[in-house]
């Protein structure tokens, strides 16, 4: 019988002692982290271990997810799961369905964890997917929270571009996501007007050619912050670098980050996006919490996210519906 204390005891020994225990200052624990943009009232604290629970429960299923969201928590309800693991930090409404945690989770009796940066750092499976071997890596880069850079040197099979695209559509099983998308659009009568997420972030060259050899790669989160000045700065540290590559989050090919690759001789891949992380961060923590804990069920949770035109959306009696709140109760207010 495991117990939610002796998952966050597990946690704590997954992340090498980063995980908190209830004892500590958390003032002083180096990733206890203000996550803010200076948007009022939206900033989130990050506290890597249990954030909502009874330490006592027993857990006989458990979720990994990447971002808790009120989808999350009814299908762990539905389902029997009786703690939750998100990757991403959890917040009052935003995680929860836009009411507060403590009701919500109450109701279900669901624990919820979380770890995110005590998590980054602690295998090298993104660079592996991404077709390099880590030889340097900083999860602070520059002295910013969560700003990662890994140098690494490729993987023998990998030659050039092209090489890291074909390897990440392998990994991402992507035609079968596509087999999918095909199969719900034949079954909507969508034709291709259903859109998603994993099909259309599918990596890409910005800079080279698929038959560009690589050597020496910069791998990048630009979401993190990773600026422009430690572009330059990395390219000094590292000046073997001919490759970076950008996954998790994306740029246009009209970013300054790839106009300075231009200007540094550096070719530019983009990877994968941040809806697959669940395969790269999610994935291996779901089968360490199985090995760590053999006695519970362990089950993902992913994200799918699709794009349909409004007038596509529903059958005919729920687009009635629609038209019917919209023209008598919404717009006609606008119009009196």
């Amino acid at each position: 019988m495991i117990s939610v204390q002796e998952i966050v005891k597990g946690l704590n020994v997954l992340t090498h002692g980063r995980v908190l225990q209830g004892t500590e200052k958390e003032e002083s624990h180096p990733f206890v982290i203000w996550k803010s943009s200076g948007i009022k009232g939206k900033e989130v604290l990050e506290r890597p271990g249990l954030v909502y629970g009874d330490p006592k429960k027993i857990v006989k299923k458990l979720a990994v997810s990447m971002t808790l969201s009120e989808q999350d928590i009814e299908l762990a309800a539905a389902t029997g799961v009786d703690a939750i693991i998100a990757h991403h930090p959890i917040a009052d409404g935003a995680s929860s369905g836009g009411v507060t945690l403590r009701n919500y989770l109450d109701l279900y009796g669901i624990a919820i964890f979380e770890l995110h940066e005590a998590f980054h750092g602690l295998h090298p499976g993104i660079p592996f997917l991404h077709g390099h071997k880590v030889y340097h890596s900083d999860i602070h880069y520059g002295n910013k929270e969560g700003n990662v850079l890994f140098a690494g040197r490729v993987l023998p099979e990998v030659k050039n571009l092209g090489d890291v695209l074909d390897r990440l559509e392998a990994f991402m099983n992507l035609e079968q996501e596509k087999q999918l998308v095909e199969a719900e659009r034949e079954i909507r009568g969508l034709s291709s007007s259903l859109i998603e997420t994993s099909l259309v972030t599918c990596g890409r060259i910005e800079i080279g050619t698929r038959d560009t050899p690589i050597q020496n790669i910069l791998h990048i989160f630009p979401h993190t912050g990773f600026s422009i000045e430690d572009l330059r700065r990395a390219k000094e540290e590292f000046p073997q670098t001919d490759t970076v590559i950008a996954s998790i989050s994306r740029v246009s090919n009209s970013s300054s980050l790839v106009r300075e690759c231009y200007d540094l001789g550096l070719n530019f891949l983009i990877g994968n996006c941040h809806v697959l992380e669940i395969y790269e961060n999610g994935l291996p923590l779901a089968y360490s919490m199985n090995m760590l804990f053999p006695e519970i069920e362990v089950v993902v949770f992913r994200e799918r996210v699709t794009s349909v035109p409004v007038a596509k959306v529903g059958n005919e009696r729920l687009k009635q519906y629609a038209k019917t709140m919209a023209e008598n109760y919404l717009v006609k207010k606008i119009h009196v």
